[in-house]
């Protein structure tokens, strides 16, 4: 079972890393205003969407191949997991199926509410999100061992979890800019990472399991 475990771990991972290294490339193009709206929003929104389940089941894989004396990390970091993924689902897919479509057609005016804009309902499903996905990971860093390749999981989980009270600040902070947004950077480098390193992870002990079997 655990090698199977290993095998989605390792996949979900690599596509979570994929679709989080696609949202910074759109991001970063929005930024330099290479792409408008609604292109950029629609993949802003888009990649972030196809980030959530992929790395929710990298998450659950990491809970199922954790031993039992350290499950209750796993767990609680699977439960922030589950939490992130409840939030900016909602928000993506209401700013995909409705806000964006809606503001084409002119009638953005009769949705106002559901738009995504800094301070808005959606604005703050979308910290609490990404608040709770930086809980998940510091919650997730005593799962790893401090020696091997588990360090420098741990490590990026570690530094992931770091960044989040940035992320909270870019997201309240009272007055908003683009400048503001530089503040995140950090995250675009320790998310992914996070979720590549973890399916490596994965890679290596299905290998091992593998020899281990021979």
């Amino acid at each position: 079972m655990d090698g199977k475990v290993y095998k989605a771990g390792f996949w979900f991972g690599i596509f979570a890393f994929g679709s989080n290294a696609a949202f910074v490339v759109a991001q970063t193009l929005q930024l330099l205003g290479i792409l408008s709206y609604p292109y950029d929003e629609i993949f802003i929104y888009g990649f972030s969407l196809c980030i959530v389940v992929p790395f929710l089941l990298e998450m659950l894989a990491l809970h199922y191949v954790t031993p039992d004396e350290k499950k209750f990390w796993s767990h609680a970091a699977l439960i922030f997991t589950i939490i992130y993924a409840v939030f900016v689902t909602a928000n993506y897919v209401v700013q995909l199926a409705t806000a964006i479509p809606m503001t084409l057609k002119g009638a953005a005016d009769q949705i106002r509410l559901l738009i995504q804009t800094p301070h808005s309902l959606f604005w703050d499903f979308d910290a609490i999100g990404y608040i709770c996905m930086g809980l998940a990971t510091l919650l997730a860093v005593p799962v790893f061992e401090k020696k091997g390749f588990q360090k420098w999981v741990r490590i990026s989980f570690l530094a992931n979890a770091l960044v989040t009270p940035l992320i909270a600040f870019v997201y309240f902070y009272p007055q908003f800019s683009e400048k503001l947004l530089l503040l995140g950077i950090p995250w675009t480098i320790t998310a992914p990472m996070a979720m590549l390193l973890l399916a490596i992870m994965f890679k290596k002990n299905m290998r091992k399991k593998i020899m281990g079997n021979d």
